[in-house]
């Protein structure tokens, strides 16, 4: 890519057979889970628990609310949610991006971690349309993109208020500081710096995305 530091193939690569996770889907969820697989607010989910809407159980000796698999199931589509995400047990992931062998690499990662679903743009206006499709949870966009760059994709999905709770790392090989703080302002969750090794990407997403990262044992 013009402009840009290409790393070697060799910086994005994951140990063979690390970080491996457990992939069985879970049955009970917290209500900021549930808040996310149906991409409504927390607190909505919460009046919908209170009332009876939504069916689960509180946990013994606290104020914590947990929700069972087939009661969340059930919620969504008695209230015409799309289901997939809860079926799948998978974040939804877009990876924005025009170089294909990074492309690649990190899309073979996050598949073998298990966790993710995975759809590819090549450009910002490929982006612009399945971000409205697709509905990610999390976007990782390079900022060097062939036809518009990566703080103006920010300052679209910024604006459309269906879309802000999509999250987004930006990846790049620009270093300066006022520039990552100008993709901030337009939007961006976070900044990683390319060469980067794929733990450390799959560790953020983890961060934003509010799960656990797998342990590298």
């Amino acid at each position: 890519m013009a402009g840009s530091v290409q790393p070697p193939r060799a910086s994005f690569m994951r140990p063979a057979g690390a970080g491996k996770v457990d992939e069985r889907m879970k049955t009970v969820f917290t209500t900021g889970e549930a808040a996310k697989i149906c991409k409504v607010s927390q607190q909505t989910i919460i009046r919908c628990f209170d009332n009876g809407q939504l069916k689960g159980f509180r946990v013994p000796g606290s104020k914590f609310r947990r929700i069972p698999r087939e009661a969340l199931y059930k919620f969504m589509k008695d209230n015409s949610i799309p289901t997939d995400a809860l079926e799948s047990g998978k974040r939804k992931v877009l990876l924005v991006d025009d170089d294909p062998e990074l492309v690649d690499v990190m899309n073979k990662a996050l598949q073998e971690d298990g966790r993710f679903e995975v759809r590819i743009a090549s450009n910002g206006f490929d982006a612009g349309m399945m971000v409205k499709e697709y509905r990610p949870d999390l976007i990782i966009l390079d900022v060097m993109l062939p036809d518009i760059n990566g703080k103006e994709v920010c300052h679209r999905v910024r604006a459309d208020v269906g879309l802000e709770d999509v999250r987004i790392i930006c990846i790049s090989g620009m270093v300066e500081d006022d520039k990552i703080q100008e993709l901030k302002l337009a939007g961006a969750d976070d900044f990683l710096q390319k060469p980067f090794d794929i733990d450390m990407l799959i560790e953020r997403m983890c961060i934003q995305m509010d799960i656990e990262s797998s342990s590298m044992v």
